[in-house]
C-alpha cells in the first residue's frame, strides 16, 4: 500500500477530537504502513497545533499560507494536492468541511472515494473492505474499493478508539514552499456566532437531552425535573426546535451547537450522525430509548430500552433520593 495521510482540523489552536482517533482507523486499514499527519493553516495556532500533533504522529506536515487563515475547501484542496503524492491515501473527518473537501480532492486525484466509514475490515490485496451506516444506522453496508491509485476517505468522527499513546516523538516536516496558487472562486467573509440564549448547553458538564421520544411539548418538563434533580441542563435533538418546543441555542448537532459535556444523557434520541457530530470529548452516554435497534446504542456506554415517560420520573426520584 501507499502512504497514508490524515488530515487534522483544528480551531482556536486545538486539534479536533478526529485527530485522536485517525491512528485506530489507520491501523484497521493497514498496521504495516504509518499515517502521516497533515496541518494547513497560518500563524501561532497552526505552529501550536502541528507540535501537539508529534505527540500522535511520527510524522506532521505542516502547510503554512495566508490564505489558509480561515479553511476554505477550495484552497485547502490545492494545497493538498501541490504537497501530497497522488496515488496517497488520505483520511478526511466526515463532517461540513470534509463533506466539502473530500469529493473534489478525489476528482482530482482521479482516485477512489469513499464517505461516512464508521469502521475497515482491512486490505485483501488492493481492495480495502469498509463499513459505512445506512437508513439512519438501521443497516450496515459493506464497500469495497481498488485504492491501488490512491483514496480519499471520510470517516465519521467518534466511531474509532481515540489513541492514548501521546509519545510518539515525531517531527514537523514544512511543507509551506510546494504550495502553488491558492486563489479561488469564493473567499471567506466572516463568522456568524449563533445567539447563545437563555442558557449555554456548551458550558455544561452534565446535559439530559431530549429527542422526538419525548411526544408532547408539556412533557420536557419531565426532563427539566430530572435536569435539576442532576444539576444538568436540557438540550434537545433538531425535531424538537423544529417544531419550536425550545430554541435553537438548546440544540445538540451538526446545524446546532457542538458540545463537550461530562456526562450525555440522551433521551429518545434516535443517535443520527447529524446529532452525534455535534457531540464531542468522549463524554459517558447514558441512553434511553423505546427502539431496541435505535443507533444511539451503538455508542452508548450505558444503554436502556425503556420509554422516556417512564423512566425519567423514576430516575427523578431516585436522584432526589440520594
Amino acid at each position: 500500500m501507499t502512504q497514508m495521510f490524515a488530515y487534522i482540523p483544528f480551531k482556536n489552536g486545538a486539534a479536533e477530537d478526529v485527530a485522536l482517533e485517525y491512528p485506530d482507523a489507520a491501523k484497521k486499514i493497514d498496521p504495516s504502513v504509518e499515517v502521516t499527519a497533515v496541518v494547513a493553516g497560518t500563524g501561532a495556532d497552526l505552529d501550536k497545533v502541528a507540535d501537539a500533533m508529534t505527540k500522535i504522529y511520527k510524522e506532521v506536515i505542516k502547510i503554512d499560507h495566508a490564505d489558509l487563515a480561515y479553511p476554505n475547501a477550495e484552497q485547502v484542496r490545492k494545497a493538498l494536492l501541490d504537497v501530497l503524492p497522488h496515488d496517497a491515501v488520505i483520511l478526511v473527518p466526515h463532517d461540513t468541511f470534509g463533506m466539502d473537501l473530500a469529493p473534489g480532492l478525489a476528482v482530482k486525484m482521479d482516485s477512489a472515494y469513499a464517505a461516512d466509514i464508521v469502521d475497515f475490515e482491512g486490505l485483501d490485496g488492493k481492495d480495502l473492505k469498509m463499513i459505512r451506516q445506512e437508513l439512519g444506522g438501521a443497516v450496515y453496508t459493506h464497500v469495497t474499493s481498488d485504492v491501488s491509485s490512491g483514496a480519499v476517505i471520510t470517516v465519521r468522527p467518534g466511531s474509532f478508539a481515540p489513541t492514548e499513546d501521546t509519545a510518539a516523538g515525531g517531527s514537523v516536516v514544512d511543507k509551506s514552499g510546494d504550495v502553488k496558487d491558492l486563489s479561488a472562486k469564493r473567499k471567506f467573509l466572516e463568522v456568524v456566532v449563533a445567539e447563545v440564549g437563555d442558557v449555554d448547553i456548551t458550558k455544561a458538564d452534565v446535559l439530559v437531552s431530549v429527542g422526538r421520544g419525548i411526544e408532547e411539548e408539556e412533557n420536557i418538563e419531565i426532563a427539566q425535573e430530572l435536569a435539576d434533580a442532576m444539576g444538568a441542563v436540557v438540550s434537545c435533538s433538531r425535531p424538537i426546535v423544529d417544531a419550536k418546543w425550545l430554541e435553537k441555542s438548546r440544540q445538540v448537532g451538526t446545524s446546532g451547537q457542538t458540545v463537550k459535556p461530562k456526562v450525555y444523557m440522551a433521551m429518545g434520541i434516535s443517535g443520527s450522525f447529524q446529532h452525534l457530530g455535534g457531540v464531542k470529548g468522549n463524554p459517558f452516554i447514558v441512553a434511553v430509548n423505546k427502539n431496541p435497534k435505535a443507533p444511539i446504542f451503538q455508542v452508548a456506554d450505558v444503554g436502556i430500552v425503556e420509554d422516556i415517560l417512564e423512566f425519567m420520573p423514576e430516575l427523578t426520584e431516585a436522584v432526589k433520593a440520594l
